[in-house]
């Protein structure tokens, strides 16, 4: 997760599968042999799956895995954390402009721990190692 591009090709399939052309268009600035790498090394680390679509020539559709989802699920977060805290160098607030809306009404919305055995959210207070307690 480390590498220099990975975070960018996650975040271009959060939405739908996408061929490796549109991958490129989506993530400008990436050398094709440096994509063939990201996509190969995310797929051994099970966040993409590789889904053939052409044989002659091997042609792929990549999209997210279970544990790929999650993760674009937490860079959405952080993203939309991220547009809600101030530029450095700068006293003033970006506003909620990067937040995810509900869609029914347009309210911002908010991450929340859940303890699905409590079904209950999870006071912060309350949250931590269980090794540490």
């Amino acid at each position: 997760m480390g590498d220099r591009w990975s975070l960018l090709v996650i975040g271009a399939l959060a939405e739908r599968a996408r061929r490796f052309n549109e991958l490129q268009q989506l993530v400008p600035g990436i050398a094709p042999n440096i994509l063939a790498r990201r996509l190969r090394d995310l797929e051994a680390a099970g966040l993409i799956v590789a889904t053939p679509y052409q044989d002659r020539p091997v042609r792929m559709s990549y999209q997210l895995s279970a544990a790929g989802a999650e993760l674009a699920g937490v860079l959405a977060q952080h993203a939309a954390w991220g547009g809600t805290r101030p530029r450095l160098g700068t006293s003033s607030q970006a506003g909620d402009g990067g937040a995810l809306r509900h869609l029914a009404c347009g309210t911002p919305l908010e991450t929340r721990w859940w303890c699905p055995t409590c079904d209950r959210i999870a006071d912060p207070a309350d949250t931590g190692d269980l090794h540490e307690v």
